[in-house]
């Protein structure tokens, strides 16, 4: 077996317009998502919003600074996560495109495969 994380990307204007309808069917597909992949699934989460993010960097001397924000322009956000073990990547995919914003033209969903610990 293989750990994947599967992160969810998305604009966070176009979740917090969405009707009550576009809500339901985002909840559909985590619920359908979770039910396929049952115990694999290890954690997941829904995140605060990006504004609230804090990041951590180093400057030009090496110094560490700390802002508040994402360190990206980008009207994509990760809104959430899944920790999931599967047999293999094509498993995860199949269980992934339930998601909404797998689909949709305001998200995406990122899969990698995480490091086993040495």
């Amino acid at each position: 077996m293989t750990t994947f994380l599967v992160l969810i990307y998305g604009n966070e204007q176009a979740w917090d317009g969405m009707s009550d309808e576009e809500q339901a069917a985002i909840d559909a597909g985590h619920r359908d998502l979770v039910a396929a992949a049952g115990p694999g699934v290890l954690a997941s989460g829904q995140l605060g919003p990006a504004e609230r993010a804090t990041t951590l960097r180093a400057d030009a001397t090496g110094r560490r600074t700390r802002t508040t924000g994402p360190f990206v322009e980008s009207t994509e956000v990760i809104g959430g996560y899944y920790v999931i073990e599967a047999r293999d990547l094509d498993e995860v995919v199949g269980w992934a495109e339930r998601l909404h914003e797998s689909a949709a033209s305001h998200g995406g969903v990122e899969i990698r495969p995480l490091h086993e610990p040495t």
